[in-house]
């Protein structure tokens, strides 16, 4: 492969002893540097790598908690003349096309700007198939100066098709320590009421099956004893009038929920704090995906002592403890999705993550992207 120069780690004094230089700060332009996952890669308290914030795509200065999409960042027009040492990609480019990605590459090839690509999806749950992101992989993959992802499945992938190494660096909390260890405190001093199964159907992405998984859920909730199935749903997809709406869907959930069968929840995109309330009211989060990758839904669960029901597709099963069924685009068991369910009803496992644990490994993977920083612009390419 060929490698062009890569700017040197600047050097900085150190305060309190003039005669000790000690690496600056490496500035890293992350895309999407406000997205939660991005925020915590960098360490709790201070320290770790400069990251940029993210450009408003309407221009201007960027407000505190504006959008970050479009990434303006993804324009080759902004990278040409943008001063950072490091272009380190994670999502948000849904909407380039190849030849754009490979505009963006060449930009950062002709300054000597090291490109770091975390592989989160191998597979887009955005897209019903799979071409047009194998088609932008093929373009982003094959140059990166280091590859990242986050489980071992995923990266034996990565080895399997582009014959690249990935770092393999797990994922970072998603809920705010302080807010996890809130909402970890309540869930253990709260009387135990029904056991509540939840199934959140968002806006209903490609990527998801709920029609397939919910005779089933309706099934197995029937004979479970002082169990609850609640479904959640965005309004564009069960409202008459939504912009996304699925009629098989809206009928199916409709009708149960009018017998008492399920507590339907209809309602617009929730903020945070509501969404990780709503997370930590339930007993177990079952994923109805067909086709995916890795899941930030899944670590907020883990974050809030809520257990997950994950699909065999993807590398779910790899970034945490969870209980498997059989789940893909081609084949479904619903004994398996059954045996799951009843397992999280009788143990009552504990899946989640300690406040702690989190922590320390959220130092970790600062220290793991701070090494893979310093190591591209020392000239290496990783993999």
């Amino acid at each position: 492969m060929t490698t062009t120069p890569h700017l040197r780690i600047p050097q900085a004094a150190r305060p309190d002893d003039p005669t000790v230089v000690v690496p600056a700060p490496v500035r890293v332009a992350s895309v999407p540097s406000g997205h939660v996952y991005v925020r915590h890669l960098s360490p709790e308290v201070g320290g770790g790598p400069q990251r940029l914030p993210d450009p408003d795509p309407l221009g201007g200065p960027r407000a505190a908690g504006a959008a970050w999409w479009p990434p303006v960042m993804l324009d080759p027009a902004w990278a040409a003349d943008a001063d950072f040492d490091v272009f380190h990609l994670h999502f948000g480019f849904d909407a380039c096309s190849p030849a754009q990605l490979a505009e963006l590459v060449d930009v950062l090839r002709r300054r000597g700007k090291p490109l770091v690509y975390t592989v989160h999806d191998l597979r887009n749950p955005h897209h019903a198939s799979p071409g047009e992101h194998d088609a932008q992989l093929d373009v982003l993959v094959p140059p990166a100066d280091a590859l990242i992802t986050l489980t071992r499945g995923a990266a034996d992938q990565v080895r399997h098709r582009w014959g690249r190494r990935a770092t393999v660096v797990p994922h970072p909390h998603v809920v705010d320590l302080a807010r996890m260890q809130e909402l970890q405190d309540r869930r253990a001093c709260t009387p135990g009421g029904p056991f509540r199964v939840g199934l959140h159907v968002k806006s209903l992405r490609p990527s998801m099956a709920p029609m397939t998984i919910l005779p089933t859920l309706l099934a197995v909730v029937r004979e479970l004893p002082d169990t609850v199935l609640q479904v959640n749903a965005h309004r564009d997809v069960l409202d008459a009038d939504g912009a996304r709406r699925d009629e098989q869907l809206a009928a199916f959930l409709h009708a149960a929920a009018d017998r008492g069968e399920l507590d339907l929840r209809v309602h617009d995109y929730l903020s945070d704090d509501q969404l990780w309330a709503y997370l930590s009211s339930l007993d177990v989060s079952v994923l109805p995906y067909r086709f995916g990758t890795h899941s930030g839904w899944l670590e907020a669960c883990r974050d809030l002592g809520t257990t997950v029901v994950a699909p065999s597709c993807g590398f779910y099963a790899d970034q945490g403890p969870v209980l498997s069924y059989h789940h893909d685009e081609t084949s479904y068991d619903a004994d398996s999705l059954a045996v799951a369910l009843r397992r999280a009803h009788g143990l009552r496992p504990a899946l989640g993550a300690s406040v702690d644990e989190r922590r320390a490994q959220r130092a970790e993977v600062a220290a793991a992207h701070d090494r893979v920083y310093r190591a591209v612009l020392d000239g290496s390419v990783l993999g």
